[in-house]
């Protein structure tokens, strides 16, 4: 019986501790209370009412948390996503909108079927580097309009909301700071009647649940047509950003996620999101940082409570929330910004240790991402020049030494490195093809053909040395390259 009753304990969810609980809790309602000026400054971008950005964080948040593959990670409208559909918004309306938010779901569950989630294995660590601290910045460019043309009382507001965040930890972590410091900074512009920008001076809250519906569009080839390019871009950004900001959060937490279960997950939400009337969203870098390393949230009931406790705040709460100065909310996210920043990496010491490569592909990521105001454009172009500059550093490290025999009849190539297309290039220019006696043997024992490049490289060296009327043996190949160059040799000339 104790036996059964240990098991019993030991599958119980972590988050049933009242510690755990109480953390979980407390990290959900802070991460509401941000998530509710953001969603209505994204509704605005997309161009439609803020209850349609809110609706979307709240069942992307319920939703992921229960179908995602990442604990304590927050889904919800995101300004990504709001740049991809604004054009849509614009020209054909809501209901448009609403139709390419379900398809691109439908899109993310089939890429993430696909196996997409292991493409994240060839983003390198430079590019993850820079993604952060590009993030860093953007969540701090993001807060600057609030901190300009505003009245005077909002900088003293926003000073406080900052001392009382660092101060408040060295007394207690029961309570996230950012909580106290919003509830603090709230309570005191109503009492003194301060009149600062407010999170309602943002929008509308809604009033009621959002209700299930059907987009009304023209089922047509035509719709699909014109819907889909936008839905392709919006599954592609979502899922980018969304496992992106998994595997920083698998780094933070020092624990594993379930990446095609996230991607599929993204797009379960998105569908869901789509029939309850919302914008659509993904992973949300900003109110994760919050969640995972402000509020220190590990499991999926924050997740969960952030989205519950967003509509039960616009819902129940809506006067008193609509009240809180956008200077408490501001401090939370210049914070956050802070904190994610890595300034590790741009240290003088790291920087003089550090690849200039690596240090490139770090500034060309964040250059990127600050320059189109979107992640996923910024990890791309960050992942290729890693992969333009790995590909011209490993073409380098080819080496060619010739020995010649003592009888002066044959001569030994030994080659050595990672044979192709960057470095095979150089290989025919390494022989001496009038000078070599009539017999030569290429050693290929310390080398690796990886393509069709290097065979055809090959092939001109022998017709090199056959035009001469010497002979070429070439020995040492491995088991994969003798395949490649069996099965290639002699078939590439008519690709010159």
């Amino acid at each position: 019986m104790s036996q059964v009753s240990t098991r019993l304990r030991g599958s119980r969810p972590s988050w049933l501790s009242p510690k755990v609980a109480r953390t979980e809790i407390l990290a959900g309602l802070v991460v509401a209370l941000a998530l509710i000026p953001e969603a209505i400054s994204f509704s605005i971008i997309a161009g439609v009412d803020p209850s349609v950005g809110l609706f979307a964080s709240f069942t992307m948040a319920v939703v992921i948390s229960i179908v995602g593959g990442r604990s304590a990670m927050i889904s919800a409208a995101t300004g990504a996503i709001a740049l991809v559909v604004a054009p849509l918004v614009r020209e054909h309306g809501l209901n448009h909108l609403i139709a390419t938010v379900i398809l691109g779901g439908l899109f993310q569950i089939v890429l993430g079927s696909l196996g997409v989630a292991r493409l994240m294995r060839f983003v390198p660590r430079s590019v993850m580097v820079g993604f952060v601290n590009a993030l860093a910045i953007l969540i701090f460019l993001a807060q600057v309009p609030e901190l300009i043309d505003v009245p005077w009382p909002v900088y003293p507001l926003f000073a406080g909301g900052l001392v009382l965040m660092v101060l408040f930890p060295k007394l207690t972590k029961v309570i996230p700071a950012p909580l106290v410091s919003i509830v603090a900074l709230t309570a005191l512009t109503i009492a003194a009647g301060i009149a600062v920008p407010t999170v309602g001076d943002k929008g509308v809250l809604p009033s009621s649940l959002p209700s299930l519906g059907v987009p009304d569009v023209p089922l047509t080839f035509a719709t699909l047509g014109m819907l889909a390019p936008y839905a392709l871009a919006f599954a592609l950004v979502g899922l980018m950003e969304s496992l992106m900001t998994a595997k920083l959060v698998d780094d933070i937490t020092d624990t594993h996620s379930n990446k095609t279960r996230e991607a599929i997950g993204q797009g379960v939400a998105n569908i869901v999101t789509g029939f309850f009337g919302g914008m659509g969203g993904c992973a949300m870098i900003g109110q994760t940082m919050i969640n995972v390393k402000t509020a220190g949230a590990r499991t999926r009931l924050s997740t969960f409570l952030a989205g519950t406790f967003l509509m039960v705040l616009c819902i129940v709460f809506g006067p008193l929330v609509s009240q809180i100065p956008m200077a408490a909310l501001v401090a939370v996210m210049v914070l956050v910004a802070f904190g994610t920043f890595d300034w590790h990496s741009v240290a003088p010491g790291t920087l003089k240790r550090m690849p200039w490569g690596e240090t490139i592909v770090m500034v060309v990521t964040v250059a990127v991402v600050v320059a189109t105001d979107n992640l996923a454009i910024g990890v791309v172009v960050g992942s290729i020049t890693a992969m333009v500059i790995f590909a011209r550093r490993v073409a380098h490290l080819v080496e060619v030494t010739a020995v010649v025999d003592p009888d002066g009849t044959q001569v030994d190539y030994a080659v050595t490195g990672e044979l192709f297309f960057a470095s095979s290039n150089d290989l025919v220019y390494q022989f001496d093809y009038a000078n070599d006696p009539d017999e030569v043997v290429i050693d290929l024992t310390g080398a690796h053909i990886w393509d069709a490049s290097t065979v055809a490289a090959l092939d001109a060296i022998t017709t090199k040395y056959a035009s001469r009327g010497k002979t070429v043996e070439i020995v040492g190949l491995n088991k994969h390259s003798a395949r490649m160059h069996g099965k290639l040799s002699g078939e590439l000339a008519g690709s010159h």
